[in-house]
């Protein structure tokens, strides 16, 4: 069932969506060589619990962190550790979620660790422009196939892949909603757009095939070729003016 959000609920969803992006943005300049992607997390924890707000995903359905930290060829769910070191060239896609006053903010990124290949850039590029193509299409009385027919769109011309095992989602009083928000569709199919709803729009684009596999923590999803992926991630509202970015400093 979607869920309707009053302009209260947003006003409380925007300062999740505050906390989320700013220990997100915390997270990304920590991103440095010899830097382990469990200091990343303790940087997010710490900032978020500064804020009076919890870590979404700590627990959450016994993740053991409160970031996911993915690397390289990891597309999403990468457990933090003390043992992986970054090193220069690496991609690094942090996930991160806030709750606050009972309603979560949830957003994504890929930084490069030092001097990234210009292969790898173009992919982080493709994938960010590709969350803005999709955010463009999240307009009251548009349907959800049109968000994921603009990523699809976007990325496979430029050789790339969605994608297709996990989607973005409703966010709100839970931190996983209804409608499912798949990176890719047909125009004018799915769930109809209306003001109130808000979604979480998060391309996960692989530089090879879309085929990913879960490792043994049964957490961690690789991309099945070993090619790199890439991930962003915006929770948006959608109004009678447009949408909205709810995970934005601004």
């Amino acid at each position: 069932m979607v869920i309707l959000k009053t302009a209260r609920e947003l006003a409380a969803m925007r300062e999740a969506g505050r906390i989320s992006q700013r220990a997100l943005r915390e997270a990304g300049k920590a991103v440095e060589p010899g830097v382990s992607t469990a200091e990343i997390d303790s940087i997010v924890r710490s900032y978020i619990e500064k804020q009076g707000a919890t870590p979404s995903f700590l627990g959450y359905g016994g993740f053991p962190a409160s970031a996911c930290i993915s690397v390289n060829n990891v597309v999403i769910h990468g457990i933090p550790s003390k043992q992986q070191i970054l090193k220069n060239g690496d991609i690094v896609s942090i996930d991160v979620g806030a709750h606050l006053a009972g309603y979560h903010g949830d957003n994504a990124w890929t930084f490069a660790c030092g001097d990234v290949s210009r292969e790898a850039k173009a992919l982080m590029d493709a994938t960010r422009e590709a969350l803005f193509e999709g955010i463009a299409q999240a307009l009251a009385g548009n349907r959800i196939g049109d968000i994921g027919h603009a990523v699809q769109q976007y990325v496979e011309a430029r050789s790339y892949s969605v994608v297709r095992d996990y989607v973005g989602h409703g966010v709100g009083a839970k931190l996983h909603e209804d409608p499912s928000v798949p990176n890719y569709g047909t125009p004018g199919r799915g769930v109809r757009l209306m003001p109130g709803m808000t979604i979480a729009i998060e391309p996960m684009v692989n530089q090879g095939r879309h085929h990913v596999r879960v490792l043994d923590d049964k957490w961690t999803t690789v991309t099945a070729d070993g090619l790199l992926s890439a991930h962003f991630e915006h929770t948006i509202a959608i109004t009678s003016h447009g949408p909205v970015i709810l995970t934005s400093p601004d």
